[in-house]
């Protein structure tokens, strides 16, 4: 019997004077009151906050400032919201919201799914931009799991785990296209190899700033975390997985120096934000890219861009052809791009 796949690792982080009791919160949570006296002032406000109050801690405290939730109690006018968890921490009483917890197991969920083949053992739907794959801090419901436990029900497997049942492999959240997610174990054993060998038809479309050169080629690198930012990968000489990709300019926008290109990109590994690295490395990162996009396009792409509202990684799965892990069966399907980055590659031809 093949293993179940080992978890998907996120990408998707002095003394109290006093600490009251917890009162109810709007939604069920809980306000936390926190008295910072003068030998706590002058911190940085989220270190501060986790020494008065060790039931927090300062990762939590740092997302609660960032969500708008902690605010200091200014005697005589309204509650003042502290935004900086890097700000010096004046003294006083302070508040802090703490939302309820969230259920250890999703929830189904009605979402409407745009589903391009299903049977007994798996589903193959097209992921619109802005869904996750899966629940993660910061983003627990509205995802593909839960869209899948209402569609499926009790029929989706269960390998993945609580968070990713179904799950084996995924795209970006802003990332549209092809996914399949596996409806029983055998389903999932068995896609769960192909992976795992790569033995996987992936196609991929993005729009990029310029057009890489050459035209057609193969990218190989090693893979990893970034050493600046863990929340990134990047291309690094020693270390990392293997990550290979096979690119190929389909159209230039811009005249004889282009300003964008559309790009078909072939997967033979899977790594995190393979593509979108990739492309980077050549100087052609995905147009909107918030993470690897550095640099700004030239000035009639960006107002494309601006005109569109286009703020995403203009990426998307296109072609997904595996063969049937239980029938045998060969199966590809391949989606359109969808209606942003069309209305994007319009506007890139007008240039």
């Amino acid at each position: 019997m093949i293993p179940p796949p080992d978890p998907i690792p996120p990408l998707v982080d002095d003394e109290a004077d006093d600490l009251d009791v917890p009162e109810a919160g709007a939604g069920g949570g809980e306000v936390v009151r926190i008295a910072l006296g003068p030998d706590l002032a002058g911190q940085r406000l989220d270190k501060a906050l986790a020494t008065a109050a060790p039931d927090l801690s300062r990762a939590r405290l740092q997302a609660l400032i960032a969500a708008g939730q902690v605010s200091l109690v200014v005697e005589g006018a309204a509650p003042r919201p502290m935004a900086d968890g890097k700000a010096k921490a004046p003294a006083g009483v302070y508040t802090v919201l703490v939302p309820p917890p969230i259920a250890a197991e999703p929830e189904p969920e009605a979402i409407p799914l745009a589903v391009l083949y299903e049977d007994a053992h798996l589903i193959v739907i097209d992921k619109p931009p802005g869904m996750a794959a899966h629940p993660a801090p910061g983003c627990e419901t509205g995802t593909l799991v839960n869209a899948l436990l209402f569609h499926c029900g009790a029929s989706l497997s269960g390998i993945g785990g609580v968070a990713r049942p179904g799950i084996v492999h995924r795209l970006d959240k802003e990332t549209s296209g092809v996914m399949v997610a596996a409806k029983t174990d055998a389903a999932h054993q068995g896609l769960s190899a192909l992976f795992a060998r790569h033995d996987i038809d992936r196609m991929y479309l993005a729009l990029v700033r310029g057009a890489p050169q050459p035209p057609a080629a193969t990218i190989t690198t090693q893979l990893g975390r970034s050493p600046g930012d863990r929340k990134k990968m990047a291309v690094l000489k020693s270390g990392g997985r293997e990550a290979i990709t096979h690119y190929r300019v389909e159209k230039t926008f811009g005249g004889d120096r282009p300003m964008a290109a559309r790009v078909a990109c072939r997967l033979e590994t899977g790594r995190t934000h393979q593509i979108r690295v990739h492309l980077a490395s050549k100087g052609s990162p995905c147009l909107g890219d918030p993470v690897y996009g550095a640099g700004a396009p030239a000035a009639p792409v960006k107002a494309a861009l601006s005109e569109i509202g286009f703020s995403r990684q203009a990426l998307h799965a296109a072609v997904l052809g595996f063969v049937h892990p239980i029938t045998g069966e060969t199966l590809r399907f391949e989606t359109p791009l969808p209606p942003d980055m069309a209305a994007l590659e319009v506007a890139l031809e007008a240039l």
